[in-house]
């Protein structure tokens, strides 16, 4: 019986994680006019970090994409659109 919980709880914890991961996505594979919430920021440029900071972009809070021109992509965070560039855009994780 132990043994068939393990086997249950540790398979479906494994299984859990793999959806996990391909869920995780950066704001570039975002639709447009659909709210996500923020699940990191993936980048070592601790400027970009703080930049993107100070636009109210961290863990937790929520994105919207606008609109994406050439580029460029229009986002609302916390009642304020920024236009933000594409690396800017792959560094936010959703």
């Amino acid at each position: 019986m132990e043994l068939a919980f393990k086997k249950w709880f540790f398979g479906r914890a494994a299984g859990k994680r793999g959806r996990e991961a391909v869920k995780a996505k950066n704001l570039t594979q975002a639709e447009a006019n659909r709210p996500y919430t923020i699940r990191g920021i993936a980048t070592e440029d601790e400027d970009m970090k703080n930049f993107l900071f100070t636009l109210g972009c961290y863990e937790g809070e929520t994105v919207t994409v606008i609109s994406v021109l050439a580029d460029n992509y229009i986002i609302n965070v916390k009642d304020a659109r920024y236009s933000i560039d594409a690396d800017l855009a792959k560094a936010i994780l959703i």
